[in-house]
């Protein structure tokens, strides 16, 4: 009988690492605007040191984390060291599926959460989560595409829902703390009677008026 193939996982070729010898071998965009802004991203991001991790277990069964690259982003966002390497522990124990460790994906988490430019050290943890649930939930993505009878569709379905959701609403926390909690009320039509007098400019939450009447 046939032995069973291995599975492994995909070795990619980013973007990046392609283009990172050649900036000519770019894209072009869709107007002389977009090339130029493309010009500007590749500039400042792909000869970029990201921050990442090299993990290896000694031979007692310690795992050893290395931090490389730049860490100033992820250092200032995370408000201090303890924080910061923190939350590097945490993601080198992220693994993967069947894998007890798997550093390609802890590199994944570390460098969505520098890519996102956190500000102090809640939304550096939030980042962090949402990381953790993105990855989550594209693990039970792909069981629910390889399931084989009812009872594993139904229980990688409400995972899979779960997380997707915890991930809307993170999604969701974040930018409303971002934006300090701050609502702003757009009128879209206005009508002034005869001696009354509109109101110009932006009114936001609590009836604070911005602008010149």
């Amino acid at each position: 009988m046939p032995k069973k193939p291995t599975l492994k996982e995909p070795k990619l070729v980013t973007a990046a690492e392609s283009l990172l010898s050649e900036i000519d071998q770019l894209p072009q965009g869709e107007t002389p605007e977009e090339d130029q802004a493309l010009l500007k991203w590749a500039a400042e991001n792909l000869h970029r040191d990201l921050p990442k991790a090299e993990l290896t277990w000694s031979d007692d069964g310690v795992l050893q984390i290395k931090a490389k690259g730049r860490w100033g982003r992820l250092y200032k966002g995370s408000g201090n060291f303890t924080v910061a390497n923190g939350l590097l522990a945490q993601m080198a124990c992220l693994g993967s599926h069947k894998r007890r460790t798997d550093e390609e994906a802890t590199n994944f988490a570390l460098a969505f959460v520098d890519a996102m430019h956190p500000r102090d050290a809640a939304e550096a943890l939030l980042l962090t989560q949402m990381a953790s649930v993105h990855m989550a939930t594209m693990m039970l993505a792909r069981r629910l595409n390889h399931v084989e009878n009812l009872p594993q569709q139904d229980s990688a379905e409400r995972a899979y829902n779960k997380l997707a959701r915890s991930y809307a609403v993170q999604m969701d926390t974040l930018k409303r703390y971002r934006s300090k909690g701050q609502q702003v009320v757009r009128v879209e039509r206005v009508t002034v009677e005869n001696g009354a007098q509109a109101v110009v400019g932006n009114v936001t939450h609590g009836g604070r008026v911005t602008d010149e009447r």
